[in-house]
């Protein structure tokens, strides 16, 4: 309920009550009769604009929950698509969360004309807003077709710049991890770059790379991508399929980790398990315990973060997985975090001849 209350922030929302109920399974209005009514006496009270909830509704339910507390209800997805909506820039983000709002929106257009329905007497389906549901229906399976093909035309240029990268020789590392970890901090670190870091939940949308140089001098490429949520809705995950298969192409990817948040140990579960789901679980990983400096107070030096996270490292990591303490914005441990990803480039035996770098 928190992270939601995040997401509403970060959406905009200004929060004026939270409802939690535990049920021991769902049901067709979403909250038990009770509670729904306890929601509907608090928008009123409160004066809500918008009513929002914790899973993706069917849109049955979301009809039935609009027409108890009589204000706008939206679930967990359409607050992650308004917020992913907000923050695209390029033409490729802009049109990966178009297709994920028509496809979200394509099943739920009956509600959209319910009002017009109740004007025919509820005879059967043919009220006077069949005809225009329908229209609508073809105009976003239109709409959906033609945003896809646009897609997969980006998709079909992504896949040339990745064969020419590999042309070159260079090794790739990608940034994952839960979204504000830290992971563009890190990647403005390690590739020199210059993004924009914000404290916000999913600040980075459009998949960016630079090139660096390892400790031994070695170069690679590095890629900064969007990061994960729990519940991040099926309709972003393949809309924006694309962008993700930056992650398919890595051959070591940096698990970020804010080790500061209270949750994030359910943080690193929810990233181990998306990466599992598409199929990415045996691509070396190296986890980096990020914010060292907010998590170790008494820190006032790299040596100061290594001496206190000792005891720490000793029960965290695996050696399919090491586990390394470093804080990002203070360049803390970032050395050993490029020796350690260049280990597994040696154990892959990837390419390490002459390279030319600009």
């Amino acid at each position: 309920m928190q992270e939601l209350a995040e997401l509403a922030l970060s959406a905009g929302a200004e929060i004026v009550d939270i409802i939690g109920q535990h049920l021991p399974k769902p049901t067709n209005t979403y909250l038990g009769r009770g509670k729904l009514n306890e929601l509907a006496e608090s928008a009123r009270h409160h004066r809500a604009d918008v009513v929002i909830l914790d899973d993706e509704l069917s849109p049955a339910q979301q009809r039935i929950v609009e027409d108890v507390t009589r204000v706008k209800v939206i679930d967990r997805t359409a607050l992650i698509i308004d917020i992913f909506a907000k923050r695209a820039r390029s033409r490729e983000g802009r049109l990966q969360v178009q297709l994920a709002q028509h496809e979200y929106l394509l099943p739920r257009l009956a509600g959209q004309w319910s009002h017009l329905e109740r004007l025919g007497g509820g005879i059967g389906t043919r009220g006077p807003g069949e005809t225009q549901i329908e229209t609508d229906r073809r105009l976003i399976r239109g709409r959906i077709s033609k945003l896809k093909r646009q897609i997969e035309d980006l998709r079909n240029r992504r896949t040339l710049y990745r064969e020419r990268r590999k042309k070159q020789g260079l090794p790739v590392f990608s940034m994952v991890g839960y979204t504000n970890a830290g992971k563009t901090t890190l990647f403005n670190t390690v590739g020199r770059a210059d993004s924009r870091v914000r404290d916000q939940l999913f600040a980075t949308l459009d998949p960016v790379t630079r090139r660096g140089r390892l400790p031994s001098g070695r170069p690679f490429l590095v890629t900064d991508t969007v990061g994960f949520i729990n519940k991040l809705p099926t309709t972003l995950v393949a809309a924006f399929r694309a962008t993700l298969e930056e992650l398919a192409q890595a051959d070591v990817l940096i698990h970020v980790v804010d080790m500061t948040h209270p949750d994030a140990a359910s943080h690193v579960e929810v990233v181990t398990s998306t990466l599992a789901e598409m199929h990415l679980s045996n691509t070396p990983m190296v986890l980096a315990l990020n914010k060292a400096d907010r998590a170790l107070p008494r820190a006032r030096s790299e040596q100061d973060m290594y001496d206190l996270s000792a005891p720490l490292l000793s029960k965290v990591g695996t050696p399919e997985e090491p586990a390394l303490m470093i804080s990002a914005a203070k360049g803390w441990g970032i050395r050993k975090l490029l020796e350690s990803t260049e280990q597994w480039l040696d154990k892959a035996d990837l390419p390490n001849g002459v390279y030319e770098i600009s």
